[in-house]
């Protein structure tokens, strides 16, 4: 019979929860000391005490790996941000309320005050003329990826130079989306190309919707702006990987699902519509919101100020009675490109121009920050194979 301290290759194995092959990579590493048998000289005996650390280290990466896990989605924070927070329910950019900032401040102002700058706006730099394309989501792309293509690296750069930058930049994507280099304050410009007057009550709508979704913390499309970011690349390099991220479905582009149910609604009736989808466990999209358990301030913030199209309307009475779920900025943001009549893609135009505030926001918190973003996989696939 083997001692305590030594046991039989079966019993290792057991302990471990591993394959034979892993237990030989382990003593091929030094890791776990084998002797032969002194009873039965064909087999071999692995100390117990080796077995045991591995087994309490596998325990220990066990647990980071699972927090780690639950980090990603919707979890515990993962990196230090100055930029915004969401707490009790309520949106906070540097500690101030973005709900209040939406009933006086510009995109412009509250770009730079994610940034962590203040005073006077920047004077931008020249800018071309925006490429040409039939909807504002490619001239979007074309206008970051040319300026990805040739702007330098942010790391090592002065800290003027780069605010200089993400002013810029920030006016080049304006451009993209109005389809001409124009001055002024943004919501104007955009409200000029979208067929509405400068300063009348539907800019302002659109000032106030930049202002609520300029940046919403560690979300996906501020995460890849970071990743890039952290690479040392440029400001128009990591906002180009914010709006590629922003593009999916699941997230800037959910207000293309929002519009597919309130078509829905609009053929069944509100009731029809709500039940389908409920029976069929389908997402009622537009409405609830993971970190606003009761209420997205930012939907009910944009959504008192003006009068929702009569479908609409009645299409969140009844999710509100059927579910109990409150609409999100994603409805908020369809609202309201359907009551002021703008063009299909303005949704997701407003979210991209306003998020890219962002995006820049944690590109240049990230590059101050000096570290790679470059986390583990937990491999799960065929064994390694040693030889």
């Amino acid at each position: 019979m083997p001692s305590p301290d030594w046991i039989a290759a079966e019993e290792a194995r057991d302990r471990l929860g591993v394959r034979p092959q892993t237990l030989y990579a382990y003593v091929s590493r030094g890791r776990v000391q084998v002797r032969p048998d002194p009873h039965d000289p064909r087999r071999s005996l692995y100390r117990a005490a080796d077995i045991a650390a591995l087994t309490q280290r596998k325990a220990r990466s066990r647990k980071v790996s699972e927090v780690a896990a639950g980090a990603i989605a919707w979890g515990e924070p993962v990196l230090e941000s100055q930029i915004t927070t969401v707490s009790g329910g309520r949106l906070f950019y540097r500690g101030r309320d973005a709900i209040k900032l939406a009933e006086t401040e510009t995109l412009e102002a509250v770009a730079r005050l994610l940034r962590g700058g203040h005073g006077a706006a920047l004077k931008r730099t020249e800018r071309p003329v925006p490429p040409r394309a039939e909807d504002m989501r490619t001239r979007a792309f074309l206008a970051l990826a040319a300026r990805a293509g040739t702007d330098p690296p942010a790391r090592g750069r002065n800290a003027l130079a780069l605010a200089v930058e993400a002013a810029t930049l920030l006016d080049v994507l304006t451009d993209a989306v109005a389809g001409e280099v124009g001055g002024g304050a943004i919501h104007n410009r955009l409200a000029l190309a979208w067929g509405l007057g400068p300063g009348g009550p539907g800019a302002d709508l659109i000032r106030r919707a930049l202002v609520l979704v300029a940046d919403h913390e560690l979300n996906a499309s501020a995460f890849s702006a970071r990743v890039a970011a952290s690479t040392g690349a440029s400001l128009s390099a990591a906002a180009l990987a914010g709006l590629a991220t922003l593009s999916g479905p699941r997230h800037g582009g959910a207000t293309a699902a929002v519009r597919t149910f309130a078509r829905e609604a609009a053929q069944l009736g509100p009731r029809a519509a709500i039940a389908n989808r409920l029976v069929e466990d389908r997402a009622l999209p537009g409405f609830g919101h993971a970190l606003y358990p009761d209420a997205d301030p930012r939907a009910a913030a944009l959504l008192e100020r003006f009068d929702a199209p009569p479908e609409l309307a009645a299409l969140r009475q009844a999710v509100e009675a059927a579910a109990g779920l409150a609409p999100n900025v994603d409805f908020a943001l369809m609202a309201i490109c359907e009551a002021l009549r703008l063009p299909q893609d303005a949704p997701f135009a407003l979210f991209a121009v306003a998020r890219c505030a962002g995006w820049i926001a944690h590109a240049l918190e990230q590059g101050q920050a000096d570290t790679l973003i470059r986390p583990r996989a937990r491999y799960v696939g065929p064994e390694p194979e040693f030889g």
